[in-house]
């Protein structure tokens, strides 16, 4: 998303659905039965900081899936019919976020915290630019991203890195030269302690506190890393513990800090029973600010190290997964040497850089509640 705007939001996602449906070469079907027959799969999507062509397929074939990818990458065929279908699945998915209470508070949280900043929205779009779409704007799309300076292949498995060169070379080397447009640098607006109520059918209240986040290349990005996981991260966490275990106000809680290139966003949640949602509020609240006035233990230090990088290790234990990590960090601009550098600021963390984390980070969060109507 981070090169659309409000009137081309869901741009980027609505094009990687459309090059796995068809080619020059291969209709859908075809694509999928190809992939079939290597044992793997072949997907595309788009995320926040990237748009992906993603397959796996036994070892012996990475040839025949690189070609298909090839295929896929360079010679979509975008045709109207296929455009109509898709449009109308893109739609109906926007639709049901907004009838699901925790996706319904999460986009007003979004949109909230980013204002116009591409980060506003979900990958899936706006259901006003989604419908305006056509195959002239995919096309133009297609033509300003799929270019080589804005694209990495990354390959993982068992393969011989020469051959995979040589391939690559032949597949994509024809390609004319060309670099990506520049991104969307629309500045979200300020932090505000603003409050939101939304009204959602559902047996749940979600309770959601958040703000900006630092970046990839911010210095303070491993303190919050843990400060997060202290608090949400697990079994062990905070959240889970004293608002879950001990006070039992929560179904579900967690907080999160994905990855971004510019600054993104923190997120606290909670769901709880309508109840319990003023108490569960003021308990969450209550979570947000103890961080920022007392240091964590050396204990919950050790643990949530241990929960961040066990987990980012359990994550990158196949091949997929390597490939996705090395071609999306070389995307964000930082290469993939970053995860050794974020893991050793991972470890180096003290309890005092969690609270000073947590009170740049905390001091000012938006809370939006999503709840059932009243009876």
């Amino acid at each position: 998303t981070r090169w659309e705007t409000r009137a081309s939001a869901g741009l980027s996602n609505f094009l990687q659905l459309m090059v796995v449906r068809g080619t020059t070469n291969r209709d859908g079907t075809e694509i999928v039965n190809a992939a079939d027959r290597m044992g793997g799969s072949i997907d595309a999507y788009a995320d926040a900081d990237y748009a992906e062509v993603a397959a796996t397929a036994l070892s012996r074939f990475w040839p025949d899936m690189l070609d298909l990818v090839a295929d896929v990458a360079l010679r979509p065929s975008l045709e109207g019919g296929t455009i109509q279908a898709v449009r109308d699945f893109l739609a109906r998915q926007i639709r049901n976020r907004a009838d699901k209470p925790y996706d319904a508070a999460f986009d007003a949280m979004l949109a909230r915290t980013f204002g116009d900043n591409p980060y506003g929205w979900d990958a899936l779009g706006l259901k006003e630019s989604v419908e305006r779409m056509d195959r002239a704007a995919l096309l133009a799309h297609y033509r300003r991203h799929y270019v080589p300076g804005g694209m990495v292949l990354a390959v993982s498995g068992k393969v011989k890195h020469e051959d995979v060169i040589a391939r690559a070379q032949r597949l994509f080397g024809a390609l004319s030269p060309g670099e990506p447009p520049a991104p969307n640098t629309a500045p979200p607006p300020k932090p505000a302690a603003d409050r939101l109520v939304v009204i959602v059918p559902g047996a749940q209240s979600q309770i959601l506190m958040g703000g900006l986040a630092p970046s990839l290349t911010d210095a303070d990005l491993a303190s919050m890393k843990v400060m997060t996981t202290v608090l949400g991260g697990g079994l062990a966490s905070r959240f889970f513990s004293e608002l879950r275990d001990k006070q039992g106000l929560a179904y579900t809680t967690a907080a999160r800090e994905p990855l971004r290139v510019t600054p993104g966003y923190f997120l606290a949640l909670l769901g709880t029973a309508p109840a319990n949602q003023e108490k569960a509020e003021a308990a969450l609240h209550e979570q947000l600010e103890r961080i920022q006035k007392q240091p964590v233990s050396d204990e919950e230090l050790r643990v949530a190290k241990a929960y961040l990088l066990g987990t980012l290790a359990m994550d990158r234990r196949t091949n997929a997964r390597q490939a996705w990590y090395l071609a999306s960090l070389e995307t964000a601009g930082v290469g993939h040497e970053f995860l050794e550098r974020y893991q050793a600021q991972v470890r180096a963390v003290t309890a005092a850089d969690v609270q000073r984390a947590a009170r740049k980070y905390l001091a000012t969060l938006r809370t939006v509640v999503a709840e059932p109507p009243s009876k």
